[in-house]
């Protein structure tokens, strides 16, 4: 039973996923299943830190299992463009607990 626009809109499209573990995956969504398992391409990983840029490590072609998934949201490809990562500080994101 679906309640709305779910994953399917967003196929093809650049998505940033944060994981339980409080890893935050970008890449282009290819493909999902009914237990939101998602396969990501071109992805890398952000590693955010207050003493120096957001490292982004290159993940390529990868799956996430839907039970490590806490929030999947489209990216704005033309706003995450103009963003000087090496810039930007931040707290790493800690895990969710459930």
């Amino acid at each position: 039973m679906s309640t709305g626009p779910g994953l399917e809109t967003l196929v093809d499209q650049t998505i940033s996923v944060i994981t339980n573990d409080g890893r935050n995956i970008v890449g282009i969504l290819k493909g999902f299943d009914q237990a939101t398992n998602v396969i990501l391409d071109e992805s890398h990983e952000r590693v955010y830190s207050t003493k120096e840029g957001v490292q982004q490590l290159v993940l390529g072609l990868y799956i996430i299992r839907g039970d490590n998934i806490s929030v999947v949201g489209e990216l704005d490809e033309d706003l995450d463009s103009s963003l000087d990562l090496s810039k930007l500080r931040a707290h790493p994101l800690k895990p969710v607990i459930h």
